[in-house]
């Protein structure tokens, strides 16, 4: 399998150099130079594979012979070795909960991945790569914990200082080893803008930069594998599926539109966002014109351009009627997302935290549209991430899960920085 860049076909590149270079050098993301459909009878017949084999087929064309089969099942077994269930909330309404991992954020799946990856092209080299990643959220931990100790690897993670959750900033800032935290004056479209910039400088091309963020096709890619295993679990009702992402930088929504082109049979996605509205005003304009990004209790999602749309509008062709058809967006304010999270707790007892909660408002609007069938929202993380606004809110305590235990008495770690020539000068040093 070829990637080429969006930016410019004629670019070509292996798997492995995608992987490992993330970002074209004309700035564009790869893309798989062709998409062949999974027969009709795998869908049919889904209830009869495990996880790790919907998964197998679902990623092998991607990968191609550049990693031998026996290797790349076990990676996945390796990657989704924790649960993805699909919790009732409401009648026809369901939680794919994405949150049993290492680090109980749905990175979890991609990050390992990627890392495990990696770790099989340098398996037999003393060639050092630099992961170079912006969070606005769970990547940072996700990204730490899948990469922690993996051979020829350095982690650098930049993340916007006072726009992350105080678990989140543990999870990224405590692991030391290979793992370094950058505590940027700006916001996640600052982190993600330097970052960028770091891959086309001729200066750092020594360090062999890759992200990590969704940009990186070993990221990507595999979030495919849980819209697969909602669909296993929820084909019995026989109706048509709605699946809302709670949509930052549309690295979700636009795997499951991926396993969409596969065959997987999924009916309408929705990509719900906080007040980073960007997609919402394009599909009622056809302009593209992203805004200064706006903070909000939603921070993970705190993202006015969206790497990934480039990818959707890709797989569309660009035409923006067939995308239509497939695809609405819709934006919601910080009140209406802390109202639903009241609201759905008082009357089903379910803790939505607030990428979820933004997600259900979606989730709902869509299926007015849609009265037969089935609503699938993406719980991105667990609430206990978001403490500090879901206990206020529905006046609870959160248990502490084992995973996030493990880091709350470690010390936090951090490098503070303002500016790109801030950046370039921790990695030339």
């Amino acid at each position: 399998m070829n990637y080429f860049s969006l930016n410019n076909k004629n670019h070509k590149v292996t798997f492995q150099q995608a992987v490992i270079n993330g970002l074209a050098p004309d700035k564009g993301l790869y893309f798989p130079e062709s998409i062949t459909p999974l027969p009709d009878l795998f869908f049919q017949e889904i209830e009869k594979y495990s996880n790790e084999e919907i998964a197998f087929e679902a990623i092998k064309q991607f990968v191609g012979d550049e990693i031998p089969q026996d290797v790349l099942e076990l990676i996945i077994s390796e990657i989704i070795n924790f649960d993805f269930p699909c919790v009732e909330v409401e009648e026809s309404v369901f939680s794919l909960e994405l949150f049993h991992g290492p680090t109980m954020a749905f990175k979890d799946v991609g990050a390992r991945f990627m890392s495990r990856c990696l770790g099989y092209f340098n398996r037999n080299s003393d060639a050092k790569n630099t992961v170079l990643v912006a969070t606005s959220g769970d990547t940072g931990g996700a990204v730490a914990s899948g990469f922690l100790g993996v051979k020829g690897v350095e982690v650098v993670i930049l993340y916007p200082s006072g726009k992350v959750s105080d678990i989140q900033e543990r999870q990224l800032t405590t692991l030391g080893q290979n793992i370094t935290a950058l505590e940027v004056d700006g916001v996640f479209d600052d982190c993600q803008d330097m970052v960028k910039k770091a891959f086309l400088d001729d200066d750092l091309k020594h360090k062999n930069l890759t992200s990590a963020n969704s940009i990186n096709i070993a990221r990507w890619l595999p979030q495919m594998f849980y819209i697969f295993f909602a669909y296993k679990q929820l084909k019995k009702y026989n109706k048509e599926i709605i699946l809302s992402c709670p949509s930052g930088n549309f690295g979700n929504i636009c795997a499951g539109i991926m396993a969409k082109k596969l065959g997987l049979p999924i009916a309408h996605f929705v990509a719900s966002t906080n007040a980073n509205d960007t997609v919402p005003r394009f599909l009622i304009n056809g302009n593209y014109n992203p805004k200064s990004t706006i903070a909000t209790i939603s921070n993970a999602m705190d993202v006015s351009n969206p790497s990934n749309f480039v990818r959707i509008q890709e797989l569309y062709n660009n035409d923006l009627g067939q995308f239509k058809k497939d695809f609405s967006s819709y934006s919601f304010t910080d009140i209406e997302t802390e109202e639903i999270i009241k609201k759905v707790y008082s009357n089903t007892n379910y803790i939505l935290e607030q990428h979820g909660a933004v997600g259900y408002l979606g989730l709902k609007k869509e299926m007015e549209k849609h009265p037969n069938s089935i609503g699938v929202l993406l719980e991105t993380a667990h609430p206990i991430k978001f403490l500090d606004t879901v206990e206020p809110l529905l006046n609870v305590k959160l248990p502490i899960p084992k995973q996030i235990e493990s880091v709350l008495d470690k010390e936090k770690k951090s490098i503070k920085i303002k500016s790109y020539n801030d950046l370039k000068s921790f990695l030339s040093d």
